[in-house]
């Protein structure tokens, strides 16, 4: 799965760490040129951002629809993420400001 965002230009999230770990799997990254996040063992706030916006987009979004094929899934998906996670839902990790406002702040 690959979502792109103003934050988050690349998202992969492999089936099992092992995988995500694998040289194979690294140098596919490396020739696309993406580099991978890998914490340390132990460490679960790396992925905790990550974590809970796919908690987020399943609980505010995937559960409750039924897509009759992935073109249509990509589209919804988009929209909300653009059209409504990005520019208008607050966050309180951000102050209560959506991510675009929270972006043109720091910008």
């Amino acid at each position: 799965m690959v979502i792109a965002t103003s934050f988050v230009m690349v998202l992969r999230q492999p089936l099992e760490s092992a995988q995500y770990a694998a040289e194979a799997y690294r140098r596919v990254l490396a020739g696309f040129g993406i580099t991978p996040s890998m914490s340390r063992k132990g460490d679960c706030l790396d992925n905790a951002p990550m974590e809970s916006f796919f908690h987020t987009l399943k609980t505010e979004r995937v559960h409750h629809r039924i897509y009759a094929t992935r073109a249509d899934a990509r589209r919804d998906l988009f929209q909300y993420i653009e059209g409504f996670y990005n520019s208008r839902r607050l966050h309180s990790a951000l102050g209560y400001v959506s991510p675009a406002v929270a972006e043109r702040m720091v910008t």
